[in-house]
């Protein structure tokens, strides 16, 4: 499916209008980042910012699911990130824990949209494959879908391939909060350093008791070396603007 393709499907991503590109440019902090996500959707929503795509390097955080904090094992794990350097954190979207720090890139998608409910299952299709094609214009064989024993399953995770066949990781897992009025899509990118994701997700989904194979867990730069997160995000941006208008705003306009 091409950019152009997924440009016409109805309720899915950003129609060809203007979307305001806002550069976060120092974490706000674990929590906060988070949070400041919603409060962004939430003025969507009341109609006072447009579609917005908020950018940013986050603090190393691992955000578990609500159903991981039922498991008896929550409290170790969420130790465990804390030895490995990471704030564990509960988000209030579904899935199992996923990690992030600051070699991975957070891309915000916010629109106001008086249908939202309606392009939720869509959207999943749509964004996987525009994250699929910025990774593509980067040089990682990339493709949309679940892989045996990721961290985080997801239908519409995205992973890269070793050349010539080789095994499959997991590089973008996206979420959604969808409200009366508008839509969250959240994405994160693992650019740079796998090592630490690999180690602090061992330890966090041991004490949860949960099985997965760390093998599944890359990085952009494991692929392509010397990829870093200034050329994805680079990419990223070219590839919206083949299907939509850009502009960009300061962080600062945001009030964080």
């Amino acid at each position: 499916m091409t950019i152009g393709e997924l440009s016409n499907m109805k309720h899915a991503g950003p129609e060809p209008r203007t979307l305001t590109v806002v550069r976060q440019e120092v974490s706000l902090g674990a929590a906060r980042d988070l949070e400041f996500g919603l409060e962004l959707l939430a003025r969507a929503r009341a109609g006072d910012i447009g579609p917005t795509l908020r950018l940013y390097r986050p603090a190393p955080t691992v955000a578990f699911g609500q159903r991981d904090t039922r498991l008896p094992g929550f409290e170790a794990a969420a130790q465990a990130c804390r030895e490995n350097g990471f704030e564990p954190l509960v988000r209030r979207a579904g899935g199992r824990a996923a990690a992030y720090h600051q070699g991975t890139l957070v891309v915000d998608h916010i629109e106001p949209d008086a249908d939202a409910i309606a392009g939720s299952k869509s959207r999943f299709g749509y964004f996987g494959e525009l994250f699929a094609d910025t990774l593509r214009s980067v040089g990682v064989q990339a493709a949309v879908g679940e892989i045996p024993g990721e961290y985080c399953p997801g239908e519409y995770s995205v992973h890269g391939s070793v050349p010539a066949g080789g095994p499959r990781v997991k590089l973008v897992g996206t979420a959604q909060r969808v409200v009366s009025g508008g839509w969250l899509f959240s994405s994160v990118i693992v650019v740079e350093d796998s090592v630490s994701i690999r180690r602090v997700l061992t330890d966090s989904y041991a004490a949860l008791g949960l099985e997965w194979d760390p093998a599944t867990a890359g990085a952009v730069n494991d692929l392509v070396p010397g990829a870093d997160v200034a050329a994805v995000e680079d990419a990223l941006l070219a590839t919206y603007a083949a299907h939509a208008s850009l502009e960009t705003a300061a962080f600062s306009t945001l009030g964080a």
